[in-house]
């Protein structure tokens, strides 16, 4: 590939290739692995092909000699502090970095100090590198706008969070957002040899060991070069070759990566939650033991299942609803492991249950339609009259006592207000028990209107 910064001057004092940055000597006793393989060219990032490849956004942005403020969006070691960092390089301008967990007002109010400075100097904006910005809050997140306005700041914001929900509207419109995905196996295998070769080359690994190694990493760069670096020192120390059981005793437990409060968690739970819904039992449990596995709370699967057998299931199958909360009584009383399979029996049976979302539809409906009508009182005949003064004013009066009538069923009443028509809100499907409920409720309807056109004649 040809260099990216043929097009631009590499010979100014500010706008050097990053790959003549000068970087320190890696010391394995000082810097972290993960540290010593941060990229110091574009070309040598692994991964982003969607950003970074021919005629891709990044790629083009870093080319065209105008750096611009931007929100990295993605998931933990794909890249995002490199990014930063190289955007810096390429252009030569200075490099601040923040972190929203540690940093405050303060560190904000140092930034623009030094900014400010480095402008006087060289006339030059500042690269300003927010980790985890979605930690700050909204008037913390607030201070960068005027300078980001003025020029002072390039701000590139890093978050695994969705930018949507958590970065102000403001910052967010003055920034470019890009998504960043997760590391694929090719890749991780790629930085993985990189890695082995320039740091371990007297490191023997087995290729079962390697594919291990890469499927834990879980997408994440990090990962990867730290359990490496723990593999490495644990296989020098013992004088031996690195193999699958070297890696189960040698590595701590790995989960998969799980964030309970962020994106990747409401996308897992929305993906078991439409494999329910499409009546596929074993996309349901592969995906309700990625959230077990990565460290959900199962007791909130257990709620999740609770709503997906009203949302989907409802009256097509009642027992849905039922075995719902039975299986979250059976975990509150048995704990995990064992109670986490009468959840995977629930999320099963879930799948294969009748769907029908009548009565979810029809709930929204009815609330759509209180939201936007008038308090209409409650028909007299309907009202309850527990006093005498109730009763002389009319309370009660008219009622029709339903079992008192033919199949218990008084045709012709009307419960809604007065005033509104009939309305079929609630509208059976054919399947399940909901297809005798609606033969059930097409008869009753019949009749109504019947008594309606008699009543009528009259």
């Amino acid at each position: 590939m040809s260099d990216l910064f043929l097009d631009a001057p590499s010979t100014s004092e500010h706008n050097p290739r990053v790959s003549d940055l000068p970087l320190p000597e890696r010391d394995l006793e000082q810097v972290p692995l993960a540290e010593a393989m941060r990229p110091k060219h574009l070309d040598e990032v692994v991964g982003q092909r969607h950003l970074l490849g021919p005629g891709g956004p990044l790629r083009t942005a870093f080319a065209s000699g105008h750096p611009h403020s931007m929100i990295l969006w993605g998931p933990p070691g794909v890249g995002k502090t490199t990014l930063a960092r190289l955007m810096a390089g390429a252009f030569g301008l200075d490099f601040i970095a923040l972190s929203a967990v540690l940093g405050g007002v303060k560190d904000i109010r140092d930034a623009v100090d030094r900014a400010k400075a480095t402008r006087a100097r060289t006339g030059h904006a500042t690269v300003v590198f927010v980790d985890e910005v979605h930690r700050f809050n909204k008037a913390q997140q607030d201070a960068f706008l005027p300078h980001v306005e003025s020029g002072l700041f390039i701000f590139v914001g890093a978050t695994t969070e969705n930018p949507s929900f958590e970065v102000v509207g403001a910052l967010l419109s003055r920034a470019a957002v890009y998504v960043l995905e997760p590391l694929t196996n090719e890749d991780l295998a790629q930085l993985l040899q990189t890695a082995q070769e320039r740091n371990y080359p007297d490191l023997e690994i087995a290729d079962a060991a390697r594919k291990m190694l890469v499927e834990l990493s879980d997408g994440d760069a990090r990962r990867l070069y730290n359990a490496l670096e723990v593999v490495a020192t644990a296989a020098g120390q013992a004088k031996q070759s690195v193999d699958v059981e070297f890696l189960r005793a040698t590595l701590p437990a790995t989960l998969r990566r799980f964030d309970k409060g962020g994106e990747n968690f409401y996308d897992q739970i929305s993906a078991l939650h439409k494999s329910v819904r499409g009546s596929d039992p074993d996309a349901a449990l592969y995906w309700m033991v990625r959230m077990l596995d990565g460290g959900t709370d199962p007791l909130y699967i257990a709620r999740r299942a609770i709503r997906m057998a009203s949302e989907d299931i409802g009256l097509a199958d009642p027992r849905a609803l039922q075995l719902a909360l039975e299986a979250a009584q059976a975990y509150e009383r048995l704990g995990s492991p064992e109670g986490e399979l009468a959840l995977a029996q629930v999320i099963v049976y879930l799948a294969m249950a009748p769907k029908s979302n009548a009565v979810y539809k029809a709930f929204g409906a009815v609330k759509a339609f209180v939201a936007q009508d008038g308090s209409r009182p409650v028909p007299m005949r309907l009202r309850n009259a527990p006093t005498q003064l109730m009763r002389k004013l009319g309370y009660g009066q008219g009622y029709r006592y339903a079992h008192e009538e033919q199949d218990a069923f008084a045709a012709g009443e009307t419960y809604l207000p007065d005033g509104l028509p009939p309305q079929n809100w609630y509208e059976p499907t054919d399947r399940g028990l909901e297809q005798r409920i609606g033969e059930r409720l097409r008869e009753l309807r019949e009749r109504n209107r019947s008594a309606a056109d008699n009543e009528g004649k009259k």
